[in-house]
């Protein structure tokens, strides 16, 4: 795929080898969330180097930056990149291993982040828009409430962007491909907690206990049925039981007194959201009961499901096909039960969240998140920058670019690719 010099991703490619090391080393040393302080660091030094105003302390280590057109305009467009990473023992071999024993950036943030900074340093020096973007720097995505953080430290009142965008690395899509969908496209991410307190006593007389491992065994099959048989086919639900504890492994004899049980629910509909929670409070008692052992159920609602604005939507999709060209932009990937607290910004302005291509096909950024082997391909920074910045350009056109029939410039500025 070739571009014409100012295509914004031909533009920033210029700058590959830099923001690739930026990249590296964010990889190199990753932060859980609201411990991102290293990254706000080396964000906020690149932004001053720039010239960009930014603003720091924002959820606690959170950064947003504004930069302004070329024209004045009320007009105003979010951009947001996540920048935690996760707990998990990094066990590839790049030459850029996470540095920190037990985290690394299994889901590409470090990704994510260098490509808004590579926006930032486009949109700075070009400034072919009228009005503002606000680059939105977010800690803790990974479930640690970075997105209601932000939100709750004035995020919309201090800087009022009028929709927001989002985009995440994917690694069943090639690079260059881009998928938008309108309406749901990640789901409400629930956790749940299930104590389950017994009676202990000697593996050799099991008469007198009241077993916590065998109401758990119990417990584990009844939950299966609460999206196989309360659910409608037509619905999306999941619910996983994830981890198990109980007793001591080194001693085999001896029946525990109490047993946990942790996993999580997936839904996009409410109502099915609370139907589940209703019935897995149902089981978890009455199953219990049975045995005569006493269970409860804490319910945490985590991130609301990820529902894109049919407008806003279309708006991006519409970018990509010009930038990249129809036949790289996927409309109809499905949604996935996966969550994402970009939902809460959703929740509050009209936008979308897109997934961009990382996929190269040979194996070597074709694992999926999460993965303890899993390394963000740098090959997709300009296409993800550019897109990001083809987002504002079209949002905010200048005054000569507006009425043209078209939310995209085409060739003569730089905008549509030519394949």
């Amino acid at each position: 795929m070739s571009f014409s010099p100012n295509h914004p991703s031909e533009y920033i490619r210029r700058w590959q080898d830099d923001y690739t090391r930026f990249r590296r080393d964010l990889h190199a040393h990753p932060e859980l969330g609201l411990e991102e302080h290293r990254t706000a660091q080396r964000i906020s030094e690149r932004l001053t180097a720039l010239g960009i105003e930014h603003h720091t302390g924002i959820g606690k280590t959170g950064i947003v930056a504004a930069i302004r057109g070329r024209e004045a305009s009320p007009h105003s467009i979010g951009l947001r990149a996540d920048m935690d990473a996760l707990p998990i023992q990094e066990e590839g071999d790049c030459p850029h291993v996470s540095t920190v024993p037990g985290c690394m950036h299994a889901c590409g943030h470090d990704g994510h982040t260098t490509m808004l900074l590579a926006c930032a340093h486009y949109l700075q020096e070009t400034r072919r828009f009228a009005g503002t973007a606000y680059l939105i720097f977010q800690p803790a995505e990974e479930g640690r409430g970075g997105g209601k953080a932000m939100l709750a430290d004035g995020l919309f009142e201090r800087f009022p962007a009028e929709r927001i965008f989002a985009l995440h690395n994917w690694p069943g899509l090639p690079v260059g491909k881009v998928a938008v969908r309108s309406g749901p496209v990640m789901a409400a991410c629930d956790y749940i907690t299930i104590d389950i307190e017994g009676c202990g006593g000697h593996g050799a007389h099991p008469h007198l206990t009241v077993d916590p491992v065998l109401v758990t065994g119990h417990i584990i099959t009844a939950v299966q049925s609460v999206v196989s048989r309360n659910i409608s086919p037509l619905d999306h639900a999941v619910v996983s039981l994830c981890g198990v504890r109980a007793g001591n492994m080194d001693a085999k004899n001896v029946i525990p007194r109490t047993a946990r049980l942790v996993g999580t629910v997936r839904t996009f509909d409410t109502e099915t959201q609370e139907w589940i929670e209703v019935r897995l409070r149902e089981l978890v008692t009455t199953v219990a009961a049975g045995f005569g052992a006493v269970a409860t159920l804490r319910y945490d609602r985590i991130d609301p499901a990820t529902i894109n604005n049919v407008q806003q939507a279309q708006f991006a999709a519409r970018v990509a096909a010009q930038l990249f060209g129809e036949e790289n932009v996927v409309h109809d990937l499905e949604p996935s039960m996966g969550a994402e607290d970009f939902s809460y910004m959703l929740q509050k302005k009209p936008g979308a969240y897109l997934r961009l291509g990382q996929g190269s096909g040979d194996g070597k950024h074709d694992l999926f998140l999460h993965n303890s082997r899993y390394d963000f391909n740098d090959a997709a920074i300009p296409y993800g920058a550019g897109l990001l910045a083809g987002l504002v350009e079209a949002g905010l056109p200048l005054s000569g670019d507006r009425g043209q029939g078209s939310e995209v410039r085409g060739q003569e500025s730089g905008i549509k690719a030519s394949v």
